[in-house]
């Protein structure tokens, strides 16, 4: 352990063993050297350092649950950790790395991260620990780079970013994946990396991530694991399993920033971490029920049948029926209070040429119900197909005058009314969602840009059926329609709650602030709402 011969330095650098130095073991470090292979976390706790920011460079001190996760590591094969922020859970891993490609000769270690700078930032930390070990512990050095470190042992250490080709054609025997929920396009990488995992019988997996939103592949692996249906193992670090942090950490931290906040950043609450369109809160209040009926080989499900005194909206997504998006639509009951999800159909492989069937027997079904179709691309073909050829006249049109303008045609701006409708609507609960599928796509429906689109690896045309709905609804047509004014209603509950919020204190009324919110609400945008005529609330 004592200093080293500089003409055993891997170039220049004196604290890092260049390859084909040979030691001379003494009687004690034989004994340590058996010890440290066999247990990682005694080689981690009594070897390693790693960078303060209060204190610089300090031995790398585990906590109980990080020793618990070396533990996991070492017993299963594939590992999957929840963890709070800055608990500790990234270099932990790099931890177990460095143990792993010391101890074990011949095997290709890739730390993969969202970002390329990421990968060899993390790798950054296992040249920190190996400059730190003694001598009779490193396996020596052959290469050492920003990107890769190649051991004498004939392991290997290489860092990327999580791409399709980032390991393509490689034998990796550990696979570490840090903030796998945050990788974009994490479906199509984990898809093509698979092959590579699943080649050895003995090959590792580390994915480790905090939690960001539902329905992304991590989530999936996550809930899998929960489940028991896949073969990775879950381990999960609290915000209280971190020591310092306890309930009155936990108030000051509420305090300083908000419950929903404390939810995202330590909760391991997967619900709200998203930026999905519509809130936490209302997200979490969803529950679907089991349908009461399978129809159309299970591509129909009714949760509700019609009753007859009831009115009907159809709204209806059409795609190319070859297997990827589907062609979907949702019945809504908008005579009851809230309005109620009854019906919903998906299936990705019927043609546009057959879709008009299915959705006149079902339109009939449902007291013959006012359908509302996407008219882009495939969708005309369904227009055509359901008012020409079918002669269903209950149809949405948006020119009595041209008859090419059958149904919506979902433009930037038709979408961005649609979004802010609907969110207004399933926040404000005026309407209930009973389907499993509908909910999952509404969980996962979030920001893309200025728009709003189904996150990687899901689909959003049961949510574009409710945007269609939401900016239906939020129209003159079906306000004349069905008497109810729903812009004007949602206006009303928001300027009430305006109201309740300001402190009671003497005013005089002239009668110009009437006059000047008539002017203003002629002029505002349609999410601002027409002004309350005192239409009683829902």
């Amino acid at each position: 352990m004592s200093n080293p011969n500089p003409n055993e330095s891997y170039l220049g650098n004196i604290n890092v063993k260049r390859d084909g130095v040979q030691h001379q073991f003494t009687e004690e470090e034989v004994k340590e050297y058996i010890k440290c292979s066999k247990d990682p976390v005694h080689f981690c706790k009594t070897y390693l350092k790693v960078i303060s920011l209060d204190d610089g460079l300090v031995p790398f001190t585990l906590y109980p649950y990080q020793e618990k996760m070396f533990d996991h590591f070492n017993n299963n094969r594939f590992s999957i950790v929840l963890a709070c922020r800055q608990s500790g859970k990234s270099i932990s891993s790099v931890g177990y790395i460095i143990w792993y490609a010391c101890f074990h000769s011949e095997k290709t270690i890739a730390i993969l991260a969202n970002k390329g700078a990421t990968a060899r930032e993390m790798l950054a930390r296992v040249t920190l620990m190996l400059e730190n070990l003694p001598f009779f512990l490193q396996p020596g050095t052959k290469a050492l780079n920003k990107g890769s470190i190649e051991f004498s042992n004939n392991s290997r250490i290489i860092a990327a970013a999580t791409s399709g080709s980032s390991i393509r054609g490689m034998s990796v025997n550990l696979l570490f994946l840090d903030e796998f929920a945050f990788v974009e396009r994490a479906n199509e990488f984990y898809t093509s990396t698979y092959p590579v995992i699943s080649a050895g019988k003995d090959t590792k997996v580390i994915i480790t991530s905090t939690a960001n939103g539902i329905g992304n592949t991590f989530h999936k692996i996550w809930e899998g694991a929960v489940q028991k249906v896949n073969e990775f193992v879950p381990f999960t670090v609290n915000w209280y399993d971190v020591p310092g942090r306890d309930e009155e950490w936990k108030k000051q931290t509420i305090a300083n920033t908000s419950q929903l906040q404390f939810d995202q950043e330590f909760g391991n609450t997967f619900f709200g971490t998203g930026d999905t369109l519509i809130n936490a809160e209302t997200l979490l209040g969803f529950r679907a029920v089991q349908p009461s009926t399978h129809r159309e080989g299970g591509d129909l499900l009714i949760y509700d049948n019609p009753d007859k005194e009831h009115e009907y909206v159809m709204c209806v997504d059409v795609s190319k029926g070859r297997g990827q998006d589907y062609s979907t639509f949702n019945v809504i009951d908008i005579s009851t209070r809230p309005f109620k999800q009854v019906a919903v159909y998906r299936n990705n492989t019927i043609s546009p040429l057959l879709f008009p069937n299915v959705i006149y027997k079902y339109a009939n079904f449902y007291n013959e119900a006012y359908v509302v179709i996407e008219s882009n691309d495939q969708g005309t073909v369904v227009c055509n197909g359901l008012y020409q050829d079918l002669e269903y006249e209950n149809l949405h049109m948006e020119s009595a005058v041209k008859a090419d303008r059958i149904g919506i045609e979902m433009n930037r701006k038709v979408k961005r009314l649609g979004c802010s409708s609907i969110k207004d609507i399933l926040e404000q609960k005026k309407l209930d969602i009973l389907d499993e599928n509908t909910i999952m796509e509404i969980s996962t429906f979030t920001a893309r840009g200025q728009s709003y689109e189904a996150s990687d690896g899901n689909h959003d045309d049961l949510m574009m059926n409710l945007v269609m709905f939401g900016y239906f609804v939020t129209s003159q047509f079906f306000a004349d329609m069905t008497d109810i004014n729903l812009k004007e209603m949602m206006f009303s509950k928001k300027m009430k709650e305006i109201e309740d919020d300001v402190p009671p204190v003497g005013f005089i009324d002239d009668g110009l602030d009437d006059v000047r919110m008539e002017e203003e609400q002629r002029n505002m945008g349609w999410h601002d709402f027409e002004g309350s005529t005192g239409v009683e609330e829902w």
